[in-house]
């Protein structure tokens, strides 16, 4: 692993971390887990086997990231970020013994997409895509797909608002707008959908 920093504290399991990253104190990466370049993973998180996380990620404190999970690039996780992977969860070791525990059928992927941020105590429940530029409010509990660019919020997390690459709201007026920090531009193609355009 080339220039890679790992804390003393942390435990990393893994041979798949990219160049240029950082590992915190009192982390902890399981060996089948995939961690891209130049990201930043901080302090007490876990990343569990079978995760997969891109180039350019911050992955702030506290984060449980379970096994199903796909980050992509350039994404946030924020501070105390839980991912989940099972929407009916039993003890494997119970007393009545479940055949899905042995084929991983209870699996359920997650996708967060390119340049998505979630914000700090947010909950993320099995089988959802986040989707690209997307930006999920604090403490928000997330069960559905998210729209690319849409900012959700509450519980359970609901459409507010479209947000520019650069994370601020964007006003539509027939149907377009422009940020107004990046000056980046957008059309609405329909109430779940915009895309960036060339600028007027």
């Amino acid at each position: 692993m080339k220039n890679v920093k790992i804390h003393p504290s942390a435990l990393v399991e893994s041979d798949s971390i990219g160049e240029n990253t950082s590992i915190w104190a009192f982390t902890h990466v399981l060996q089948g887990a995939i961690i891209g370049r130049n990201c930043n993973i901080c302090d007490h998180s876990y990343i569990e086997n079978g995760v997969v996380i891109g180039d350019n990620v911050t992955v702030k404190c506290g984060n449980i990231i379970y096994e199903g999970v796909h980050i992509k690039d350039d994404a946030f996780i924020g501070p105390m970020v839980k991912f989940t992977n099972d929407m009916f969860p039993r003890s494997s070791r119970g007393s009545h013994p479940i055949q899905r525990h042995q084929d991983k059928s209870w699996l359920e992927k997650t996708y967060v997409e390119k340049g998505a941020s979630i914000g700090a105590g947010a909950i993320i429940l099995p089988g959802v895509t986040i989707g690209e530029y997307a930006m999920i409010a604090a403490g928000a509990l997330v069960t559905k797909d998210v729209d690319s660019f849409a900012l959700v919020l509450g519980s359970p997390a609901r459409f507010k608002a479209w947000v520019c690459k650069c994370g601020l709201p964007l006003s539509f007026e027939n149907d377009k707008a422009q940020c107004q920090s990046c000056n980046t531009a957008f059309k609405k193609i329909n109430d779940s959908q915009i895309i960036e355009i060339d600028g007027e």
